[in-house]
């Protein structure tokens, strides 16, 4: 085998081993996440809302800000809320 094929093996063999670390880092991360949501849940906290919140938190106030009047847009068409009170002028 030449050493081009020797050095891309050797290459691909690093990055492989790479992913494949941090893979078992991304699940451990995972792990210590979700028994975070269950020590909030033992002291009587919700685990859905914490994670509504915590993907609020990521968002700016321009993005939550639209994202709700979609949201109320699409609620209002099903008949699930009243239209805001601007539009019931």
């Amino acid at each position: 085998m030449s050493n081009a094929h020797s050095i891309a093996r050797d290459q691909l063999r690093a990055f492989v081993e790479r992913i494949e670390r941090l893979e078992e880092e991304k699940k451990t991360i995972a792990d210590d996440i979700a028994d975070v949501y269950g020590e909030a849940k033992a002291m009587g906290f919700d685990s859905k809302i914490l994670k509504k919140v915590i993907a609020l938190r990521k968002k700016d106030d321009q993005e939550r800000m639209e994202e709700d009047l979609v949201l109320d847009t699409y609620l209002h068409a099903l008949g699930m809320i009243e239209a805001p009170a601007e539009e019931q002028v």
